[in-house]
């Protein structure tokens, strides 16, 4: 009696049982990973109650001219455009918002000056050590979102009623015609030179218990908050995956 040809010795069957079960290993592992919780959020956090009340903390933004030689130099009326740039942009942001938002004012920003660093400085150990991570990952956190200010932002509650908070930092620079010229005539020796950057975050946090609910940082050579629109894209880009109302 003759075999079909569409009949499998037993080391074929056997292999074709090892690719499949390799290719359903693969399914599941991916399946797992989907599964994971988004590294931008904080365990168990996935979005705000409903009609959550959020303070939104003063922008805080500055813009430096990159000189020939590669020196930033802050540029007080660029920062003043960028910061009216962002506000707007924010401001149509909120409208879309259902539930209440809360500003700090300048002098109550004055008064509470030093809790606003204090998270800036936490902020800045997130970016590095979560953001970044890498190399400068910090192994007690385990890759997650793991990062409380304690009960030291309480007094911000209690000033405006509100139970989380926003906060945006960015810094942006941008080459001076002369360090544009040096980058070129550089670039010509085969030598790189850097040009302006945009960095910043985002972060939102429950004042109640000090906790970090979600941070986002932005890092690129694009961008100019100087103008109306691209202001309105960085803004945008800072906010991505912002956990919205349920």
């Amino acid at each position: 009696m003759t075999m079909g040809r569409n009949r499998e010795v037993p080391s074929q069957a056997a292999g074709r049982a090892i690719r499949v079960a390799a290719a359903l290993a693969f399914v599941l592992a991916a399946a797992g990973a989907g599964a994971e919780e988004p590294r931008n959020l904080a365990p168990g956090f996935t979005a705000l109650p409903q009609n959550a009340k959020i303070l939104v903390a003063p922008i805080d933004v500055e813009l430096y001219s990159i000189s020939a030689g590669g020196v930033p130099e802050p540029r007080a009326d660029w920062t003043s455009t960028a910061l009216g740039n962002m506000k707007k942009e924010l401001g149509r942001l909120r409208e879309r918002y259902k539930g209440e938002t809360v500003d700090l004012d300048e002098r109550a920003a004055d008064d509470f000056g030093e809790l606003l660093a204090l998270h800036s400085a936490v902020a800045r150990s997130i970016s590095l050590h979560h953001a970044v991570g890498g190399m400068w990952a910090l192994p007690t956190k385990n890759g997650k979102l793991d990062w409380s200010l304690g009960d030291a932002l309480k007094p911000l509650q209690d000033k405006t009623g509100a139970r989380y908070a926003l906060f945006i930092w960015v810094r942006d620079s941008y080459a001076s015609g002369e360090r544009v010229a040096a980058m070129v005539l550089m670039a010509a020796l085969g030598v790189g030179l850097g040009g302006g950057v945009q960095q910043g975050y985002a972060s939102l946090v429950d004042l109640e218990t000090g906790r970090v609910l979600w941070f986002n940082r932005l890092a690129r050579a694009s961008g100019d908050l100087r103008e109306p629109a691209k202001a309105a894209e960085t803004v945008d880009a800072l906010l991505l995956g912002f956990p919205g109302a349920k």
